[in-house]
Order: structure tokens, then sequence, then C-alpha cells
């Protein structure tokens, strides 16, 4: 098995920028800014109101009309990866039990896997709340009341909308996956983690094909009370809401909550070109780290990304200076901006400021367990075309964040990219892509 290849066939992304992977590239090309007011609930005693949403989105289009029932039981986060799962399968032309009526596929059930990232579920505040009203005496929440009758108001099923593990069950419900299936909660980290784990599936050689990436949406109450608490947000944004958000920037005043996420299809290369697949670019390293200090949670750190990256390019077998395009997390809070450059320059050295960088978090808000895989897409993207998308927002660099980046979009010629990207709690991820050849 040790010379099994693994590439990019098939990229499904959802975020504000676009839903599917054309239409987010050209979002990104066009350097288009995609933060706006909140109006999915009422934000406004929020001191920030703004985010990058999604409009008018149901996964009920993107699943079998038998399945259909089961949106009812998504949560938002497990609606978004069922979307960036059937927009990855029809974009790699891999006929599933979910995207062909007969119920055929171009892949053997048992070495089709799946590895998903997923956060922190928010339950619906307007269902759970209803139902705890039920268990209240005199104003005060009776718990005994909560076990005998209370609870009883919610659905039997309302669980099954907010376990994380829920994204990967109906994407391998929908599309018949048997191979191995996965799931982690690493936070923004997600993303890189499943990839490189999925990668090392098929390099084992337990599938030839895995849908990977990860979902989530902070975009609710909870999700925004809880970043603010951590002094995270751009509370000074709200009258812009577009501009509010600028990785890297000197005028940098904190991150805003985007929505979405991205799944792509990771194939073995024989299987591949046995089916005459397009490919975007070849996984060739992964690697991740985890810094314990993230425990403290209210104080910033990168959980070790230069270790990851450092570990990545290891794996890729090549020294910094191969790296032609780096895309960056860049939260736009400006301590973990300034650390995360840290740790690409103690990663690369020199070579950090000769390759060309970029980061998407100006356009789409902080998109958390869905990102990495985002992130992913446009690195593909990026290596397939030779084009490199602007910095949304991106005007003047803050002092100890120098990296290449541009406020207009590039060409060049990007042999290997590299993606790296951290979360609360101190873990990291990085996974570099080669330009494919035969």
């Amino acid at each position: 098995m040790a010379d099994r290849r693994v590439v990019i066939t098939g990229l499904g992304v959802v975020c504000s920028a676009g839903v599917g992977a054309e239409p987010f590239w050209q979002a990104m090309l066009e350097g288009r800014q995609c933060v706006k007011g909140i109006d999915l609930f009422d934000a406004a005693r929020f001191p920030c109101r703004i985010g990058g949403q999604l409009d008018d989105f149901s996964a009920r289009s993107f699943v079998p009309k038998d399945y259909r029932k089961a949106v009812k039981v998504m949560a938002r986060d497990i609606e978004i990866a069922v979307a960036a799962a059937d927009l990855a399968f029809r974009d790699a032309h891999l006929e599933t039990r979910g995207t062909n009526t007969d119920g055929k596929s171009d892949v053997t059930p048992a070495r089709l896997g799946c590895n998903i990232g997923a956060g922190l579920i928010c339950s619906d505040l307007d269902e759970l709340g209803a139902a705890v009203n039920t268990a209240v005496t005199d104003g005060k929440f009776d718990l005994r009341k909560w076990g005998n009758s209370g609870m009883n108001n919610l659905t039997p099923l309302w669980l099954l909308k907010y376990l994380p593990n829920m994204l990967s069950c109906h994407v391998t419900i929908i599309h018949g996956a048997e191979g191995p299936s996965n799931t982690i909660t690493c936070g923004d980290a997600s993303g890189q983690l499943t990839v490189g784990e999925a990668r090392r599936l098929i390099l084992r050689g337990a599938a030839d094909v895995v849908i990977t990436g990860g979902a989530e949406s902070k975009l609710n109450p909870m999700g925004l009370l809880r970043q603010n608490m951590l002094g995270r947000l751009a509370t000074a944004g709200n009258e812009a809401p577009a501009s509010a958000c600028r990785p890297f920037d000197a005028s940098a005043c904190g991150t805003v909550i985007g929505e979405g996420g991205g799944l792509v299809i990771l194939e073995e290369l024989e299987h591949a070109k046995a089916r005459g697949a397009k490919i975007y670019a070849e996984v060739v390293g992964f690697g991740a780290s985890c810094d314990p200090a993230g425990i403290d949670v209210l104080t910033p750190t990168v959980g070790g990304l230069d270790l990851a990256v450092t570990k990545a390019l290891a794996d890729a077998e090549i020294k910094p200076d191969a790296i032609d395009l780096i895309v960056a997390h860049g939260t736009a809070v400006a301590a973990e901006d300034r650390l995360e450059v840290q740790a690409w320059r103690k990663a690369m050295g020199p070579a950090a400021d000769k390759a060309m960088a970029t980061a998407l978090t100006g356009a789409t808000g902080s998109l958390f367990a869905g990102a990495g895989a985002v992130e992913l897409a446009l690195a593909a993207l990026a290596v397939k075309t030779g084009q490199v998308p602007p910095t949304v927002n991106f005007t003047q660099a803050a002092a100890d964040c120098r990296l290449n980046l541009a406020s207009k979009s590039r060409t060049g010629d990007i042999r290997h990219a590299v993606t790296g990207a951290f979360g609360i709690g101190g873990q990291s991820g990085a996974v570099v892509l080669k330009r494919y050849e035969s």
C-alpha cells in the first residue's frame, strides 16, 4: 500500500460567499465582502450584531426526496454538512446512493469512508425554552417536574439534532457509505485534522474514497454570547459590517461569526484515474499538534501551529522554500493573528516572506469547525488554477503580522500550497497540497 496516492476530486462549499465551489471561488477572486447584519434571530441586544450568515438555506434541496422528512431532525450544522456532501459528490461526478436515483454507486460502499469535523451544536432555544417553561413553578425551575413531565414536551428524537456525530451519520446514511466513519471536534482545526486522518485511511488501504471536512454554525444566541464572553468579537463594526473583519490588518478589532463549512472528496489516485475523474490537487502532507496551554481559553494560543506545519512539510518531504502559497487562518483577533504569523515564521523561516499568502475570514467571518475544509478547498482551487484570491479587508499589515498578503487577486506558478488552522483549546492542524503530476 506504500505507493498509494491521495487526490482531491470533489469540492463542496457552503458559506455566505457561495453555495458550491464555483460561486464560492468567484466570490473569493472578486474579494467580495459577505458579512452583514444578523437577521436569523434578534441580535439587537448583543454587542456584535453582524455575521456571515447563509440566507434562504435549507438542506431539503440537497437530499433525496425520500429523505426530506429527516431534515426536521437536523440542526443547522447538520444541514450544512449534508448540503456540502451532496455538492462534493456531484462536483466529483461520483455517483452514490444519494446522488443516483437508481441507487447505484461508483464506489463500493464498504470502501467509502466519512470523516467530518463538528463543533458544539447549540440546541434550538425556542424549542428547548418552551419545554423548560413547562417545568417552572412559582418562577423557579423544578428539576422533579422536568424529569416527570417537562422533558416529555420535547420530541423523542430531539437529542439526535444536537449530537456532533450526526453530521457524519446523516451523510453516511444518505450516500450509503459503509467504510470507516469518524467525527473530530477540535474547533477550527477540525477540518485539517479530518482531512489528515482521511488521507491516512486511504494510504493504509482502509478505503478508496473518503468524504471529509467540517461544518458548523455558531450564528445563534448562545454562540454569539460565548464568543463575546471570550472577548473575540468585533463589537465596533456594527455600522459597517462588510469591512468589520480584518485579518492581519493594522485595524483588526476582532472576528465575526460566520456559518458554513466544506467537504471534499479524497480519492485513491488509481481509483480516480480509472473513472476519469478530474483532479484538483494531490494531498501530500499532514501534521497536527496540541498546546496544553490552550486549556486557558481566555489566553490566546495557536495550538502549536508551527509544529503542525513542520510535521506537514516533513510528511510531504519538502523544504519550506518549496511552498508557493500559504492559506492562513487569520481570525482577525489581533493577538491570535500575531501568534499565527510567528508560528508560520518559526516553521518556514525566510520562506514565509517568499510564498504568497491569503486568508478568507475577512469575506466570510470565522467558520470555526467549518473553516479548515473551506480553506483547503480554496488552496486546491488555487493550485489547480494558479490564481490566489485577495485577503478581504486587508490594507496594511499589523505590527508583527507580516505575511505576503495582498488586497487584490494574483496569479502565479503554484506547485505546493499549505493550509493551517488552530482552535480554542490548543489544537492545530496543517495540510500540504501539491499540483497533480501524473
